[in-house]
Parts: structure tokens; sequence; C-alpha cells
């Protein structure tokens, strides 16, 4: 890692609030407004995911709601790509595509409309956290269900104390995730 990515590391941990006992005792929320209410973090976060883009070659950017939505769209507009949200089930006007994938306890659908990604495009996925990968795998095959390529994962902050690097693995077929921040 060069200088300059550890200093914007440093700079967008020191923007990552720590919030005890949220949602629920016992947890320690990472709280990443305060890095979007900074001009300087935000601007650092969206350059290095923008370059990210560039290196694997992304012609699109699919960003996860909710959080992913905030990230991701700055990124695709300083990339010069198109941005798409991958949204939850019902959400979406007119024809969709459609995906299912298991929470800790049950399931949940996400969906795309299906005409916003086509063979030939490489669409890079940005969230804010990977925690257990389920959303981030369920894009995944959504991407590819409406024939498009992989270009990418990118989240600003992997927990890695969960196992959704792990999760991921598989459906990433050799494409990259890459963590700004690993916690």
């Amino acid at each position: 890692m060069t200088a300059g990515a550890q200093d914007t590391v440093q700079l967008l941990l020191s923007r990552i609030r720590d919030v005890p006992d949220y949602p629920k005792p016992g947890v320690l929320f990472k709280d990443i407004t305060p890095l979007l209410a900074d001009p300087e973090a935000f601007s650092a976060l969206t350059d290095e995911l923008a370059a990210l883009c560039a290196a694997h070659g992304a012609t699109k950017i699919v960003g996860l709601e909710a959080r992913g939505f905030i990230l991701a769209a700055p990124v695709a507009v300083r990339a010069g790509l198109g941005f798409i949200p991958v949204r939850k089930a019902g959400k979406l006007p007119g024809a969709t595509l459609r995906q299912a994938y298991e929470l800790e306890y049950g399931t949940a659908e996400i969906e795309v409309h299906a005409e916003d990604l086509a063979p030939g495009d490489r669409v890079m996925v940005i969230d804010d956290v990977l925690a257990t990968g389920g959303t981030a795998e369920a894009s995944i095959e959504l991407i590819r269900r409406a024939g498009a390529e992989v270009a990418g994962v990118a989240v600003l902050m992997e927990l890695s104390f969960l196992p959704g690097r792990a999760r991921l693995e598989p459906a990433l077929s050799g494409a990259p995730l890459t963590a700004l921040i690993t916690v």
C-alpha cells in the first residue's frame, strides 16, 4: 500500500464512529455518517472507489440498497459511468430480475431493472460494508443473469469476524473483492 493510500485509509478510519451497544447490546456499530458529512473524507473515498472501477475496467456501477447508493452514485459520476440501483423487491417499476438470498433467519429478495444491464457490461458492485455477504452474492447472480460480467466488488469496510469474504469467493469466480478498510 502506498503512503497516499495509507493516508486515505487513516482519514477514512478517523471519520468512522464506533457506537457501542447499537442496535442491540454487545454490538459495536460502525457509523459512517461522520465520514459522509466530511467533504474531504467523502471525496477521498469517492476517488478511491472510482480508481478501482477504472483499474478493473468497469463500464457500469451497481449500488446496493441503501447505503451502497450513497457511495456508488458519486463514484459513478466521478468515473463517468452509469449507476444502477439494486433494490429490495417490490421497489422498482417495470420489468425486473429478482434474486432471493438467505439471511441469518429467513430469506430476502433484491431486484434490478432487466434492461439496465446487458451482455458486454462490466459491472462493479459497491456497498458500504461486507458482513455476511448475502446481498453482494445475490447481486453478483443478478448481474450474471442479465448477461453482464462482474468486474469486481468494492466495499468501504469489511467485518473480518463475519463470513462475508468466504461466502463471496465462489460467486466471484476470480473477480476481485476489495475492502478499503478491514475491521
